[in-house]
């Protein structure tokens, strides 16, 4: 059984730059999966420090409206793995999950940490490139003409380990079947 795992959707992150292609795709994917009666699990991540985006118990730590409403279920966490220190793994067996699709924010963190963590509990999972986002650029690793998703896609893909789409291939491979 498939399941959809949409990372930090926060308004903290969202507010940041323009993500409205992620966005739509996300929401896309979601629906797909919402259409299919398949699990979709949403992320938010806290952090306790008050001047974080994500402080706990602020407004910017709260997942987009848009997006809380498709929740089956939303999983707190507060490392950029969605399996650490959180019961995602144990709900996931106890539905007989065995794939995980994964989507949001950021790639190369929230997303990227969570689908290794996730190949390594024995979940086959497919890391939909071009439906994540970063907040991040170039100048923030100080690595002129970075694309931090394509990088991130490369790496994973390369591993031989995580199936690494972008969303038209998605659409293709996998519309018919979810």
């Amino acid at each position: 059984m498939k399941a959809l795992l949409v990372l930090d959707m926060q308004n903290g992150i969202l507010e940041m730059k323009d993500f409205s292609e992620e966005r739509n795709k996300i929401k896309n994917i979601i629906k797909r999966f919402k259409d299919a009666k398949d699990l979709v699990v949403l992320t938010k991540h806290i952090d306790k420090d008050p001047n974080s985006p994500l402080a706990e118990n602020t407004e910017k730590s709260d997942i987009d409206k848009e997006f809380a409403q498709y929740a089956d279920l939303t999983i707190t966490k507060n490392t950029p793995s969605a399996f650490f220190g959180t019961k995602l793994d144990s709900i996931l067996k106890e539905k007989n999950i065995d794939h995980l699709y994964i989507t949001g924010f950021n790639t190369e963190y929230c997303c990227l940490f969570t689908a290794i963590t996730a190949f390594e509990r024995g979940y086959k999972v497919t890391f939909i490139e071009d439906a994540t986002g970063t907040v991040n650029d170039d100048d923030t690793y100080e690595m002129k003409g970075l694309d931090i998703n394509d990088f991130v896609g490369c790496v994973l893909d390369w591993s031989g380990i995580i199936e690494v789409l972008y969303y038209e291939e998605f659409e293709e491979q996998y519309a018919a079947s979810i």
